[in-house]
């Protein structure tokens, strides 16, 4: 089993609305308490339900927003102690392909100015040096040298979402947060960015935070699945328990609304979610699910469940489920 590379520990990020004049201050919980481990090489898959605090926590971790609580060490360093020069050095190896292939690259940049802005941030070496690195770095993706000096606008969304993974690569990263990389695209061009995902994994000796809502792909490319649910951790296994036997509901539930390729078991009855997500603003006591959990009992409506943990398993559940 390989070293930890990066963990999370009771890890918080709360959001304080303003009060006004008849309304007291609210406060948002999108990250409420989170401890996560991620190993060396591995990919890491982050799934939920939209708000449920994905997006927050990847970007807590890479410290693109300052956490509320907690901490997060990389090779055993505490984020949060260092100062802003540290910061900045470390930033090399810490890395982010963002969701929107469309929104994340600056329609008035060149595509080489794109890859060379975080050469030249990063005092990389002289204009000639960053100009082939750039050559490289498109090669690595699957894209022409050629295509260097054009503008996003030119590209497909599956092109530029290349070029958004090149840019994550320039200062050569070993954590790179993949934030929803591929709902964007079609599902064959999903298929081919995945591949791609997984040599650049192999040949460059990548650790890969993988945020998604997509089971489907979560099944073929992660290692290891985290299950979040309004800002905590409900469960944590490897791909194969959590699919092949989810021991918290909600995961039972995620699960069960994947849509399946086989037209004779589309007519068999599933079990569905009932109801709406409370509002993180006001989190109902006890567990978080049990207001749609059809087996909640007394002591779900009064009492967290605390993270139990059996054999790299993590399930957050009073009354887990067996196979």
């Amino acid at each position: 089993m390989s070293e930890v590379l990066i963990s999370a520990e009771g890890l918080s990020k709360h959001y304080h609305i303003g009060s006004g004049f008849f309304r007291p201050e609210r406060v948002v919980r999108a990250v409420d308490g989170v401890d996560l481990e991620i190993r060396e090489r591995e990919t890491f898959a982050l799934v939920g339900e939209s708000g449920c605090g994905k997006t927050t926590l990847g970007r807590v971790m890479l410290r693109l927003i300052e956490r509320s609580a907690g901490t997060v060490r990389y090779r055993g360093q505490d984020l949060h102690t260092l100062d802003e020069a540290a910061m900045r050095a470390m930033r090399k190896k810490l890395q982010i392909v963002f969701q929107d292939p469309y929104a994340s690259l600056n329609p008035r940049m060149r595509i080489k100015d794109i890859l060379a802005e975080p050469l030249r941030a990063h005092g990389f070496g002289t204009e000639t040096e960053i100009e082939k690195r750039c050559g490289e770095l498109l090669d690595m993706v699957g894209l022409r040298r050629q295509l260097l000096r054009r503008y996003p606008h030119q590209f497909s969304g599956g092109q530029r979402q290349r070029i958004g993974i090149a840019r994550a690569l320039a200062n050569s990263p070993e954590f790179v947060v993949c934030d929803e990389a591929v709902s964007a695209l079609d599902v064959s061009i999903q298929a081919q960015v995945l591949n791609l995902l997984r040599d650049l994994q192999e040949q460059l000796k990548l650790t890969y935070l993988f945020i998604t809502h997509d089971l489907s792909v979560v099944r073929q490319f992660a290692d290891r699945v985290g299950v979040m649910f309004l800002g905590r951790m409900v469960e944590v296994g490897t791909t194969e328990e959590i699919f092949s036997n989810p021991r918290h509901p909600y995961t039972m539930f995620l699960i069960s609304a994947v849509p399946r390729p086989d037209p004779h078991q589309r007519s068999r009855e599933r079990p569905m979610l009932v109801g709406d997500i409370p509002s993180p603003m006001n989190l109902p006591s006890g567990c978080r699910f049990h207001t749609r959990c059809p087996y909640a009992q007394a002591i779900c409506r009064s009492e967290e469940p605390a993270l139990s943990h059996r054999g790299g398993r993590v399930v957050a559940c009073h009354f887990p489920l067996d196979r």
